[in-house]
């Protein structure tokens, strides 16, 4: 598989993310429902927390990846869906190291919602993965 990233302007790069990610030859795409900070009975977890609650949807979300026989750095779309886009803004400090490390640049959208399923959950992830 061969993967182009498209970069027009750099300011997305301070994020850690790409305008567009071209695939050539890849074999398997894996669309990922939206994950979230919850246990493995959907009971949501670390109410109030953005931060920690990030970290736990993006955990889950690379037990899903894992179980497809996938790693972090096949995803190649992000999309965050969160209930406070000022909170998340200000946290993006905390919360873009935590998919940087894994070696995921992906390409993303940040998207401001009244609500998710459960009123405690504050950011739910969207992603798309080729290999």
């Amino acid at each position: 598989m061969e993967r182009r990233s498209i970069d027009p302007t750099p300011w997305l790069q301070h994020f850690n993310m790409h305008h567009a990610i071209e695939v050539k030859g890849g074999s398997r795409t894996l669309y990922l429902s939206g994950q979230t900070s919850t246990d493995a009975d959907g009971s949501p977890l670390h109410p109030d927390d953005l931060v920690a609650q990030f970290a736990c949807a993006w955990a889950n979300l690379k037990d899903v990846l894992a179980a497809a026989d996938m790693a972090p750095t096949n995803v190649v779309r992000l999309n965050f869906y969160t209930t406070d886009v000022p909170g998340f803004m200000a946290k993006a400090g905390e919360i873009v190291p935590l998919f940087a490390a894994d070696g995921v640049q992906p390409v993303c959208t940040l998207l401001g919602v009244s609500a998710l399923f459960d009123p405690a959950v504050m950011v739910e992830l969207e992603a798309t993965a080729v290999a």
